[in-house]
């Protein structure tokens, strides 16, 4: 029985390559990269030749064909060094997938292999200054005129804004609310395209933020993803795999925090001994290890429901999200209480992992909005 709970031999193939991949590349430069307001674009496109720039698209389109909980792995494992640098990569994993699951073969043909590479990165854009939860009142406007759309509004909180080269966008092509909206690809270099300055941010340091603009672009109907009409289906899909990845990041994150609080607690002195050997200081790792391990369980549950296309699939992706980053963030708060002054200090990568984390609990739908989803599909299952 304890097998279906077990890693197989290729997953567990695939988390020690992508902890090799972060050791050798990501966490000696993380804290540099964090400081500097570095975007290590030479890294990620590293990683995306291990195959990480397209890990569940679709090995027909030249992906790694692999599943989401595979994916997972690698966020998670990436996280442990920079959860900046692997929500990014993540960002463009959920863009590239939402091309191949629901995009024409002219599109992906178009389109997909610089996105596997990561030669060109894409950017998820839903939110605006004006719709955050409220993403179904977006007001970005898509007319169509001939064999185009003419596209005009905003986009804010855009990770990539201005350095990537696509935008997976929704706009509002018909109605008011989600049957109004459609998804399309414009690319950085469109006319009209414009953005704005690099967001100053609490943590999330090695990717830029900016808003992004769109005035009058013409943007071809053959970069069109899905029919009409469809795009906040397809936004909602993408964002599935989204948490979850978000979700692993912050589990990387926070077992880095609590292998880092273990060996500071184990070498640092105080009244004649180490503050590991103290039982309050053991039972605050013992609650941090155990809430840990509860949130990636259900993280990989949820994982193998959105792979498997369950119908609770989006239910337990939320309730996932909502456990992994919330846990997270708890986790990295008690690692740095636990390093006192130490932790509140660059020397040392907590504070770090402390500011990178705290964001998961916003982006991809907030918390609040997480419970939302849980007691509406809760309620619905028992109607």
């Amino acid at each position: 029985m304890a097998n279906q709970f077990e890693l197989t031999e290729e997953q567990l193939a695939i988390r020690e390559m992508a902890r090799r991949f972060t050791a050798e590349e990501i966490t000696p430069h993380a804290a540099r990269w964090d400081e500097t307001h570095h975007f290590p674009l030479e890294t990620i496109r590293k990683a995306a030749a291990l195959g990480f720039g397209a890990i569940y698209v679709s090995e027909a389109s030249g992906g790694s064909g692999l599943g989401r909980l595979e994916a997972a792995l690698v966020m998670e494992a990436m996280a442990e060094g920079c959860p900046s640098t692997s929500a990014f990569i993540s960002i463009h994993n959920m863009a590239a997938w939402m091309i191949d699951r629901f995009g024409s073969a002219a599109l992906k043909a178009k389109y997909l292999p610089a996105l596997v590479t990561m030669e060109t990165i894409a950017s998820y854009c839903l939110t605006e200054p004006g719709s955050g939860s409220d993403a179904a009142a977006l007001r970005t406007r898509a007319v169509r005129e001939g064999d185009h759309y003419v596209v005009t509004g905003s986009k804010a909180f855009i990770s990539g804004g201005g350095a990537n080269g696509l935008y997976v966008t929704m706009v509002r092509t018909g109605e008011p609310g989600p049957r109004g909206i459609s998804c399309l690809v414009i690319e950085r270099d469109m006319p009209g395209v414009s953005f704005g300055a690099n967001e100053r941010k609490l943590g999330w340091h090695s990717q830029p933020t900016a808003q992004v603009h769109f005035d009058g672009v013409r943007v071809p109907v053959l970069n069109r993803v899905g029919a009409e009409g469809e795009g906040f289906r397809i936004a909602m899909a993408g964002l599935d795999g989204g948490r979850l990845n978000i979700g692993a990041c912050s589990l990387g994150g926070a077992q880095r925090a609590l292998d880092e609080a273990i060996a500071y607690t184990r070498s640092r002195q105080q009244f004649g001994r180490a503050i590991l050997d103290f039982q309050a200081t053991q039972f605050t790792l013992a609650d941090m290890e155990t809430e840990l391990q509860a949130a990636r369980a259900l993280l990989y549950l949820a994982a193998a429901k959105v792979e498997a296309d369950a119908p609770d699939k989006t239910r337990f992706a939320a309730m996932a999200k909502r456990l992994a980053t919330d846990t997270g963030s708890a986790v990295v708060d008690r690692a740095l209480q636990l390093f006192g002054g130490y932790g509140y200090l660059m020397d040392y990568p907590i504070e770090r992992l402390w500011r990178d984390l705290r964001v998961h609990r916003i982006l991809e739908g907030t918390n609040e909005i997480m419970r939302v989803i849980v007691a509406r599909e809760m309620l619905r299952e028992r109607n």
